[in-house]
């Protein structure tokens, strides 16, 4: 017995140690902050709606009003399709591609002109069938040259 908490003790000790330990990060990474932040469902019959290439992705972006607005109604629709600076941001989108998981984008890394969206979701064995739940976010623009999407790095038009 007294194996054990001497066993949970130095884990505990372990897990306090490597808590406490400060991270550092390169300097070339940027936490991009979001200007606006959505989620919902996005129906998979409007999927076409996405942008050329990354219809089968899970991570994606908009670089075009004309773009996020033709997906905006699918996924919002009937609300107002918001404003967003095309010219100075983009809006990247994450989406269910396996399993309905409700889905939340809470931060993206810049690294070397490469966005990296790191998004949470809730965990099911649910199959997907005639939605899939999206989040969107608008993001600045400026240093992002690329978009991680799994192995794929998804070009970003310069503007």
């Amino acid at each position: 017995m007294k194996t054990i908490s001497t066993l949970l003790a130095i884990m505990a000790l372990t897990l306090v140690s490597a808590c406490s330990t400060p991270v550092t990060q390169s300097s070339s990474v940027r936490a991009e902050p979001s200007i606006q932040r959505w989620s919902g469902d996005y129906p998979v019959a409007e999927l076409g709606r996405l942008p050329a290439g990354q219809q089968a992705t899970g991570v994606g972006f908009f670089s075009t009003a004309a773009g996020f607005e033709a997906a905006w109604s699918a996924f919002k629709p009937g609300e107002a399709v918001p404003a967003v600076d095309f010219a100075s941001n983009i809006v990247v989108f994450v989406r269910n591609v396996s399993f309905y998981n409700r889905t939340n984008i809470f931060k993206t890394d810049l690294k070397d002109g490469v966005l990296e969206v790191l998004a949470m979701e809730t965990m099911s064995a649910i199959p997907i069938t005639d939605k899939v739940a999206m989040a969107m976010a608008v993001v600045p623009r400026q240093g992002i040259q690329f978009i991680q999407a799994g192995p794929t790095r998804l070009p970003v038009d310069g503007r």
